[in-house]
């Protein structure tokens, strides 16, 4: 993830030319969705984690190795400790863990117990949640701390002078604006609370934000993993990099699903990712907070769109209140025509009483 933030907008366009977008698969509702993708939910690239339930220390399990490699994808476990990638079931790793399971606001205990790997094998964003050994989220607050958001290590953010950013889509995706309009909503809801601007742009060269359809191994350090494992990432301000997973099976319809309809799904909500990703273009970190838009997971067939308490309170605190801001212009300036109205007519009476 670091080499994502020390990307540039001509390091990000020449990566473009070098690797080859994907079409995505896109539904537009949920009566469109194959029967095969409601049911089957154990794609998941992590499934065969579940086989370590109940793994504790000093245990050795087949499959523990890959389990620190996940761990250390998001931050959990240091590169210097790559030497302890084995199977066997060590401090690393029982430390790694008991982050994690503080992170997620799970009980630590240090074990692969149910509520753990439940928690691990979900969808989720491919940015770590940790940033060289330190966190934002629960594991790295003080027990009386309030405030969920995080932000990137030195709180990057897009410069005042920047204030109206444009997005653009990589041409080789081939989206429909059907697929277009559901981005132009999620940034709408970053819109609505902050006072920045978002327009699309058709050139690639001048937009701020770039967003692409990607499979596998893309140049950017940070490879997809196929169906159900991690579903998009992005950068950190101003780089501008927003890069989803081209394997996924993508919803775009903006009704609300209904989970006894679909009990388990590999369908994702485009709507629900796009949200998340934009608060990490905007320069917010992972959130403990289940109900907020930056927490990192999400379950196939669940939409979650609207921005949470935390989620607003963290991005204000980067860019200000400026969407109430112009709101409270707008209803300013019509309680001072309505006042001003209400005194003339007010002046008008009175004459009228003095004249009669």
């Amino acid at each position: 993830m670091r080499f994502l933030q020390l990307l540039t907008i001509p390091s990000l366009l020449l990566l473009l030319v070098t690797v080859t977008p994907i079409s995505a698969t896109f539904y537009t509702n949920v009566s469109s969705v194959p029967p095969l993708h409601l049911l089957n939910a154990t794609r998941s690239a992590w499934e065969t984690f579940e086989k370590l339930a109940g793994c504790h220390a000093g245990n050795k399990t087949d499959g523990l190795s890959k389990l620190k490699q996940y761990f250390r994808r998001f931050g959990y476990i240091s590169s210097a400790s790559v030497a302890n990638f084995t199977d066997d079931f060590d401090d690393v790793l029982e430390s790694a863990i008991s982050t994690y399971q503080k992170n997620f606001n799970l009980e630590v205990t240090g074990k692969l117990d149910a509520p753990t790997l439940q928690q691990i094998v979900k969808p989720r964003c491919g940015n770590p949640d940790m940033i060289d050994g330190a966190s934002g989220m629960n594991a790295g607050r003080k027990l009386r701390a309030v405030a969920r958001y995080s932000f990137f290590p030195g709180k990057p953010q897009w410069p005042k002078r920047n204030r109206d950013l444009s997005y653009a889509f990589v041409p080789q995706n081939n989206l429909t604006d059907e697929v277009k309009q559901v981005f132009a909503r999620a940034f709408a809801r970053w819109a609505e609370v902050t006072p920045l601007n978002f327009t699309r742009s058709e050139s690639l060269f001048r937009a701020d934000i770039v967003i692409g359809f990607f499979s596998g191994d893309h140049g950017d350090g940070e490879p997809f993993d196929g169906p159900m494992g991690t579903l998009a990432h992005a950068s950190s301000p101003p780089t501008g990099m927003f890069h989803l997973d081209g394997d996924e099976d993508w919803l775009i319809s903006g009704e609300e699903m209904n989970r006894r309809i679909l009990p388990v799904t590999s369908v994702v909500d485009l709507e629900s990712v796009a949200v998340h990703e934009i608060g990490h273009l905007l320069g917010l970190g992972h959130s403990s907070v289940e109900d907020a838009i930056m927490y990192p997971a999400i379950s196939g067939g669940h939409r979650k769109v609207e921005l949470a308490k935390d989620d607003i309170e963290g991005i204000q605190h980067l860019y200000g209140d400026g969407g109430s801001s112009r709101r409270n212009e707008t209803s300013g300036g019509a309680e001072f025509w309505r006042g001003l109205v209400f005194s003339l007519s007010s002046i008008t009476t009175c004459i009228l009483l003095i004249c009669c």
